[in-house]
C-alpha cells in the first residue's frame, strides 16, 4: 500500500514541476528522474517484471528530453539549454 501513495505522490510532484517555468525545473525534476527508477524496481519486485519493464517504457518516454541531455553531456557535447 505504502508503494501506491509514493507512486501517486511522485505523480502529483510531477505534474506540480511541469507547472514550473523550464529553468526553475532542473533540481526538482532531477530528483524526481531519480526516484522513478527506484518506484519502477519496487512495483516490479512487488506485481512482478512485466510491469517493471512497462514502467521503464513509460518512463523513457516521458523523461526522453532529459535523458538525451544527460546522455549529449556525456558525450562531451555542449546542447543548448531553452530560455
Amino acid at each position: 500500500m505504502t508503494l501506491i501513495w509514493l507512486s501517486i505522490g511522485w505523480v502529483f510532484a510531477s505534474a506540480g514541476v511541469a507547472m514550473l517555468p523550464i529553468r526553475r525545473q532542473y533540481f526538482p525534476a532531477l530528483v524526481l528522474l531519480l526516484a522513478a527508477p527506484v518506484l519502477i524496481i519496487m512495483a516490479g519486485m512487488q506485481y512482478g517484471w512485466v510491469y517493471s519493464v512497462l514502467g521503464f517504457a513509460a518512463f523513457v518516454s516521458m523523461f526522453r528530453n532529459p535523458l538525451r541531455y544527460i546522455a549529449a553531456r556525456l558525450r562531451g557535447e555542449n546542447p543548448e539549454i531553452p530560455e
